[in-house]
């Protein structure tokens, strides 16, 4: 019995150090997207999603499909500096809710010369090939 209690626990605590290392993951590629903004770089910020005709992006024109149709809508809506303007978020929860499958609630918020903006956004994260990317977007 003691030996079962002990691998019971290891394995807890082998899983909780394994969501907190995806997590920390997922928090520098969220850092990593602001920067990339910040420099007026959209391809690197599309680093971070899903290269694939499945990615599916809401926003307050309804959903978009498909990563080429996400990177062509910000380069539509944001084609400079003055547009683009300075990104943060501010991340309200980071939640693991399966194996290989995270959901993150966040804020961003836009300072810009064309007006600023801001938001709130849930973004589903998958692990793919052993790599966490967007898969789902919904900003609004």
């Amino acid at each position: 019995m003691k030996k079962i209690i002990l691998f019971a626990s290891i394995l807890i605590v082998v899983n909780s150090r394994a969501q907190s290392n995806d997590e920390k993951i997922i928090r520098k590629m969220l850092a990593d997207q602001i920067s990339f903004w910040n420099k007026g770089d959209i391809p690197g910020f599309m680093q971070g999603y899903w290269e694939n005709d499945s990615l599916v992006f809401i926003g307050k024109n309804g959903p978009t499909y498909g990563y080429n149709n996400t990177l062509h809508n910000y380069q539509k809506n944001y084609p400079n500096k003055d547009y683009m303007g300075t990104l943060n978020f501010d991340i309200i929860s980071v939640q693991s809710i399966e194996k290989d499958h995270y959901f993150v609630i966040g804020k961003f918020m836009l300072d810009r010369k064309v007006g600023n903006a801001s938001g709130h956004f849930t973004l589903i994260f998958k692990r793919i090939n052993g790599v966490w990317k967007i898969i789902f977007d919904h900003s609004s």
